[in-house]
């Protein structure tokens, strides 16, 4: 064996251990187990989707779930809901849904999927001439395949962040033109940043008619969110919630864990919050998620527990997205992306996620700026020190994806 291949296996050793054990195998499932979650009998509380006519368990499901039967319990025991996207798993996500729902009844489950416009500046978030109707359209046809369903219920333009790429018009047109033919229900747009400019851009519209949106206890532009949802809920749009786990834990080690079902319960608490779609790793998150369906009483305990950070003098990992680092680093480094890698490296122990996010960025070339830089300029508005979670996360790019479960 060579040197350089020894050296190899012992850097990627250390790399994989000091990820805190991201790359985890599914959890272990039992009959018995699957059975006693999907049988309970449960008293299930439903809000309308906006003006869509379609009504849902507050609680959904995104796309983080460890194993086939996990969502496959997840549906038998009364979510309807299933949120995924072209990107996801290099399309693998999208494939797995396909599986799980071939042998149901077509009205049994509401399916949304999202695709990503291009050509978009990383930095600005604006549309230029490259961002054309035909290559979403392509990557539309192909999450069709994929899932085997002749419609979805939701297509959002996926992870806008301005005004302008929520309103460009080729993809509003490709979007209506597919409703048309009766590819898609409904016409969406999530956003993971700048959420109140993006929701209020898709009422003006007048297309949209479902918002995907981050909606947390940890953002410090919360309030505006709140408003921003609730002027959407009353012109008829619905609202989904995403990112209400607010990063998962409130330290890298995982020795601190936020209180999952209280920050559940803390994104439903508004009404016209229609519903949410959190992930579950295991049968007990899953279990969580589904006592939450059923009652959204928030405990003095639980409030307490989301009010934890200041008694830890904790910074958390949830990543608000406000993008306001960027025009802070003179060397150019895409800050929120990576930044958002290492939320999910540590947070969610999700290191495909980790690494689909870091595709379109020089990992290298920012954990050398960041790595050479003596006075790092970036003032995180969440209070994290940008330039160790930058060199910490970038160590991912050595992973192989075949090691990646």
């Amino acid at each position: 064996m060579k040197a350089t291949d020894n050296s190899r296996r012992k850097f990627l050793k250390s790399t994989l251990s000091g990820l805190a054990g991201v790359a985890v195998l599914p959890a272990v499932i039992t009959q018995s187990t699957r059975a006693e979650t999907a049988t309970k009998e449960r008293k299930i509380i439903k809000r309308q989707l906006g003006n869509t006519g379609i009504e849902l368990p507050v609680i959904s499901t995104g796309a983080r779930w460890e194993t086939p039967d996990l969502l496959r319990t997840a549906l038998d025991s009364g979510i309807v809901h299933i949120d995924t996207a072209h990107s996801y798993g290099r399309g693998r996500n999208e494939e797995q849904v396909g599986e799980i729902i071939k042998d149901r009844p077509r009205d049994s489950y509401v399916l949304a999927t999202k695709v990503a416009p291009t050509g978009v500046d990383r930095k600005t978030g604006l549309c230029s001439n490259e961002s054309k109707a035909e290559p979403f359209l392509e990557k539309f046809d192909v999450s069709l395949r994929r899932l085997g369903v002749e419609y979805v219920d939701i297509l959002y333009l996926h992870s806008t962040v301005t005004r302008q790429a929520t309103l460009w018009e080729p993809y509003l047109d490709a979007m209506v033109k597919l409703k048309k033919e009766g590819k898609v229900r409904h016409i969406g747009v999530s956003t993971h940043s700048n959420e109140p400019e993006v929701i209020r851009a898709a009422i003006e519209s007048t297309v949209y008619e479902v918002v995907l949106t981050a909606y947390n206890f940890r953002q410090p532009h919360v309030k505006e969110v709140e408003k921003a949802m609730e002027d959407a809920a009353n012109a008829g749009l619905g609202i989904v919630a995403m990112k209400t786990q607010a990063g998962g834990f409130w330290d890298k080690e995982r020795r601190v864990p936020i209180n999952m079902k209280a920050a559940l319960k803390w994104a439903l608490q508004k009404d016209y919050v229609h519903t949410a779609i959190p992930g579950f790793k295991n049968f007990e998150q899953l279990e969580a998620d589904l006592a939450v369906m059923e009652d959204l009483t928030l405990t003095t305990d639980e409030k307490k527990d989301l009010e934890r950070s200041e008694d830890l003098g904790l910074r958390g990992l949830y990543c608000d997205q406000c993008r306001e680092c960027i025009a802070q680093c003179p060397k150019g480094v895409d800050v929120p992306t990576l930044v958002r890698s290492y939320m999910y490296t540590y947070g969610y122990r999700d290191l495909a996620a980790a690494k689909l996010a870091l595709d379109p960025v020089d990992v290298a070339g920012a954990a050398h700026a960041c790595g050479t830089c003596e006075v790092c300029t970036v003032r995180c508005t969440m209070g994290f020190d940008v330039r160790d979670r930058i060199v910490d996360v970038a160590r991912i790019r050595h992973v192989p994806d075949d090691f990646v479960v």
